[in-house]
C-alpha cells in the first residue's frame, strides 16, 4: 500500500513520512522567501543561480545580494551537514534528529529577527533571515542526500516529475502515485506558505515552518530510540 511505503518502508522505516513533511515545508519556506524576502529561493539553488544571472543582466526586481547571500549560506549549511553526518553516519535516525534540531533553532532565530524587524524587514534583516534559513536548508539537503531515500530529496522535484511519466508508461501506478504525493506535498506547502505571508506576515510564515520542524523533530526523536534495521546506513544498499 502507498501509505505503508511512507510510514513503514521495509528498508527506510518511517523516514519517507518525515521527509514528506520536510518536502511540504520546502514549499512553505520558498513561498516565504520569494514573497517576503525579495524573490530569493532558500531551498532551490538552481533558481538562485538563474536569479543572479537576471540581476547581472539588469532585470528589475531581482536581488543579486539576496540570492548571493542565500547561495553562500546554503553551501555553508551543506558543509555543516557533513560534520553532522560524520558524527552519526552509522545511525540514520539520530542523523536526521540532530539536523532537525539545528534547523529548528535556526528558524526560531529567523522568526525572532523577522518579528523584531516589524511589518517590513529592511535589507540587513532580510539578509540575516536569508542566511539563517538558507543555511538550514543546505544542512537539510546534505543530510537528506546521505539518507538516500528514493524520490525524497525534499527540495528538488525535477527527477521526481520525470519519474512519474516513466512509471505511467510502464504501468507502475503505485510508484507514480507515491511520487505524485511528493509533488503535491510541495505544492500544498507553497499554497499554505503564500497564504500565510500574503494574509499574515513574514514572521508568521517562518514561525509556521519552525512549528513544522519541531513536529518532525519530535517524531524523529521517538522513532530513533533503540536499534532498528532502518537506522543502519546499510539499509540504503
Amino acid at each position: 500500500m502507498i501509505g505503508s511505503s511512507f510510514v513503514a518502508h521495509p528498508r527506510h522505516g518511517p523516514l519517507p513520512a518525515v521527509l514528506l513533511v520536510l518536502t511540504f515545508g520546502t514549499g512553505i519556506v520558498d513561498a516565504v522567501s520569494i514573497l517576503g524576502l525579495g524573490r530569493v529561493f532558500v531551498a532551490n539553488m538552481t533558481g538562485n543561480v538563474v536569479f543572479i544571472g537576471f540581476g547581472i543582466a539588469g532585470a528589475p526586481g531581482f536581488s543579486i545580494l539576496g540570492s548571493s547571500v542565500a547561495l553562500i549560506a546554503f553551501v555553508l549549511g551543506a558543509t555543516a551537514g557533513g560534520i553532522v553526518i560524520a558524527r552519526h553516519e552509522e545511525h540514520r535516525g539520530r542523523l536526521l534528529r540532530d539536523s532537525l534540531t539545528v534547523q529548528f533553532v535556526l528558524f526560531v532565530v529567523a522568526t525572532i529577527v523577522a518579528v523584531a524587524a516589524g511589518g517590513r524587514a529592511g535589507v540587513s534583516a532580510q539578509a540575516a533571515i536569508l542566511a539563517l534559513v538558507a543555511f538550514a536548508l543546505g544542512l537539510q539537503n546534505a543530510v537528506v542526500r546521505r539518507l538516500a531515500v528514493p524520490d525524497m530529496t525534499t527540495t528538488v522535484l525535477t527527477m521526481t516529475i520525470t519519474g512519474i511519466a516513466a512509471d505511467l508508461r510502464r504501468g507502475d501506478r503505485t510508484t507514480a502515485a507515491r511520487r505524485l504525493i511528493v509533488v503535491l506535498a510541495m505544492l500544498l506547502g507553497a499554497v499554505v506558505g503564500a497564504v500565510v505571508v500574503l494574509r499574515g506576515s513574514l514572521g508568521w510564515g517562518l514561525a509556521l515552518q519552525a512549528a513544522l520542524l519541531l513536529t518532525a523533530l519530535i517524531a524523529t526523536a521517538i522513532v530513533s530510540r533503540g536499534t532498528r534495521a532502518w537506522h543502519s546506513p546499510q539499509a540504503v544498499g
